[in-house]
């Protein structure tokens, strides 16, 4: 197939050249996205869900072209949206973290030909973008364009993704028409495998955010460097045949050989051998994305991290020395060596499927790229200086949790940034994504678990930490905390079975809320902020680092013993959601509680629109701003107030009892509160704070 397997270079050539480059890549991608649903054999078949950790087809179907118009309203790109219902369901939804809602029964979910229609808009929007949008090169963070290859490598993963969900549906669902191109190298021997040397040596990862080559997601930046003692490596990925002999030995019926989480794994699932082996009778069949074939001994094994981390156990007892996987350092050296990155190989859609572990050869070695990614034993972890991109903050830092692996190499449908040395994904370790494995002899040190402790470090969060859970500071009383308490008079005489905490930050407001209401959803925009409200729940404690000085920081710890939590925790819940576009199941709440949320939204006017659909009559709507608008996040046009209109003053309290005309104001306060940026640095601002009952 004639595919641009890397990502644009983003520095090179003129700005007219360089639109049209992308535009390229963007129709490819696009259109390479759709034709792959194109193997199913009904169209009613996009509805099936081939993974219960995962949605429907049909919601990866939309995701991609809603990915571009919400972060491209994000970033003020584009001032309104093409359909707000789509934007919604088809938001969030790729791992089942503790924000995604993948309870299809909350969803009605669109027709295919509304979804095709919806996707030839975005195309249209898009292409007038690359076509007329203002940018410089390089192509950086700071660029408009950046968005849009955002978009274009986001859509390039999720080709990947969609494609193991069509290999884990029944067969029977997908039609045997070779769209894309298989190529035959199948053969019912394998090569035997052996460890080759790999040389000491220095492993160096820099990237620049202002001046970037290519595209990078934001666990790529910044500065990594190890020193790497010399090693060995096996030579080619482990094969079928070589781990069929893992199977006849009863490798999946002895837990010896799998950790913990690993024998969880194998009783859940009553595993006996790869996923996508098919037992027939006395031999195994190999499923591919859309076809059957006697399983190729000489292909690579697919596998999750559970079974990968047994092999090596197995291996090293037939060995009689450890062998494990590679860390991700070591991958790099391997890398390194091989010169990997100009050499040929099984990746970017060559052909649809996997080959011979023996057909491309590195130096001696064999695939160190493509074919299938290689699981490492890292934990997805940030360089030094790491920082979240403002329009996806929640890219990587979801995966901070010792949960999901590093894997390395690109696999045979690999595109763009997935084929990059740069390149660092991970997934959950029970989670199939064409990926296998390689093993190393190696006395290199290296970690399994990187984060011992529950502790945040962003000095963003550590700063909200501190202004949610931290000491009073000058007498002024916690603002979350107080907030609360002056709600009382007026949700006495109130259902109290269902609250809002929207834009909670992370979270104490929402377990204030807690005492007295049944449930209580809390909803912010950043993962990096729910995700401390998500430890809490989960560790009941929390480590979060207060700055003194400069670079001097002491330790802070917040547990939810300490404030009384711990008996109300199981009443809250946090999920991730744009304020101004809300999924629809997100309603009928008794109180609607915003606390410093409005003067920070792209289009207050939309959530003011919006949110009385959401709350029950006679129902409780509180909003908190100190109402300090900035360009930063939200533009001019859309302020509520601050500015002059007409030799007029335009201020926020007055356009807010315009816009909530179905309201009664029912009440008024000043909440002072201090905002702790060092030792000897604090900032006072006074929130105004509007308390409005929602007339039956």
């Amino acid at each position: 197939m004639d595919l641009k397997s890397f990502s644009v270079n983003l520095s090179e050539v003129t700005i007219e050249e360089k639109r049209k480059e992308i535009k390229k890549y963007f129709l490819q991608t696009f259109e390479l996205d759709e034709k792959l649903f194109e193997l199913l054999k009904d169209e009613k078949n996009i509805y099936e869900q081939p993974n219960k950790l995962r949605h429907p087809l049909i919601f990866y179907f939309g995701h991609t072209a809603t990915f571009f118009i919400n972060k491209l309203v994000l970033a003020n790109i584009l001032d309104k949206r093409v359909n707000k219902e789509f934007e919604s369901i088809f938001a969030i939804g790729v791992d089942e973290m503790s924000w995604d809602d993948l309870d299809g029964n909350h969803y009605s979910w669109p027709s295919l030909e509304e979804v095709k229609a919806y996707r030839n808009t975005v195309k249209e929007i898009v292409c007038d973008l690359i076509d007329n949008i203002e940018f410089t090169l390089p192509v950086n963070w700071e660029s408009p364009m950046w968005i849009i290859m955002m978009g274009i490598e986001h859509e390039n993963i999720h080709i990947e993704t969609s494609s193991v969900l069509l290999r884990e549906l029944g067969i029977e669902f997908l039609t045997d028409k070779e769209i894309f191109p298989y190529v035959d190298t199948a053969k019912k021997e394998y090569p035997k495998n052996e460890l080759l040397t790999v040389k000491a040596g220095e492993v160096v990862l820099e990237k620049d955010r202002n001046c970037p080559d290519y595209y990078g997601w934001d666990n790529e930046f910044s500065f990594h460097k190890a020193h790497i003692k010399e090693f060995e490596a096996s030579k080619y990925l482990v094969s079928n045949g070589e781990y069929l002999e893992f199977v006849k030995d009863g490798g999946y019926e002895n837990s010896n050989f799998f950790s913990e989480e690993g024998k969880d794994w194998l009783m859940f699932t009553k595993a006996k051998h790869p996923r996508f082996w098919v037992k027939n009778e006395d031999e195994y069949l190999l499923r591919e994305i859309n076809r059957e074939l006697p399983l190729p001994l000489n292909y690579p094994v697919d596998v999750n991290y559970y079974e990968a981390e047994a092999f090596c156990k197995y291996k090293s007892q037939k060995l009689g020395y450890e062998v494990r996987l590679p860390s991700e350092d070591e991958y790099y050296r391997l890398y390194d060596q091989t010169d990997a990155f100009n050499k040929d190989a099984n990746i970017g859609f060559k052909q649809f499927n996997q080959c011979s572990v023996d057909k491309y050869e590195f130096d001696g070695f064999y695939d160190v790229k493509g074919n299938v990614w290689q699981w490492t034993l890292t934990p997805t972890y940030p360089f030094d200086d790491f920082e979240t991109h403002p329009v996806y903050d929640d890219f990587t830092t979801p995966t901070f949790d010792d949960k999901h692996m590093l894997f390395k190499g690109g696999a045979f449908i690999s595109l763009g940034n997935e084929t990059l040395r740069e390149a660092r994904y991970a997934f959950r370790k029970h989670f199939f994504q064409h990926a296998g494995f390689r093993y190393v002899k190696s006395n290199n040190e290296y970690k399994t678990k990187l984060n011992d402790n529950v502790y945040e470090t962003d000095e963003l969060i550590s700063q909200y930490c501190e202004f949610h859970y931290g000491k009073e500071n000058f007498g002024v009383k916690n603002f979350c905390v107080n907030s609360v308490e002056l709600l009382e008079p007026y949700i006495k005489d109130i259902d109290t079975d269902k609250a809002l905490d929207l834009g909670c930050s992370v979270g104490r407001s929402t377990f204030e809320l807690a005492k007295t209401f049944d449930e209580v959803m809390g909803i912010d925009f950043s993962a990096n902020f729910i995700n401390v409200g998500v430890k809490l729940k989960k560790y009941d404690s929390l480590t979060y680092k207060e700055k003194v000085e400069g670079e001097i920081f002491k330790d802070n710890k917040v547990s939810l013993k300490d404030f009384g939590y711990e008996d109300i925790k199981d009443k809250v819940q946090f999920m991730q959601g744009d304020a101004c576009n809300l999924k629809d199941i997100y309603n009928g709440y008794d109180l609607i509680f915003c606390s410093n949320l409005i003067d920070r939204l792209y289009s207050p006017q939309k959530f003011l629109e919006d949110i009385p659909s959401r709350l029950n009559d006679n129902g409780i709507l509180v909003l908190l701003s100190p109402y300090t608008w900035l360009e930063d996040y939200t533009p001019k046009q859309n302020w509520l107030g601050g500015y002059i209109k007409d030799n007029k003053e335009v201020r926020t309290i007055d356009t807010l009892k315009e816009k909530l005309s179905g309201f009664e104001l029912v009440g008024e306060h000043d909440v002072p509160f201090v905002i702790k940026e060092t030792a000897r640095k604090h900032q006072y601002t006074i929130s105004n704070m509007t308390v409005w009952k929602k007339k039956a």
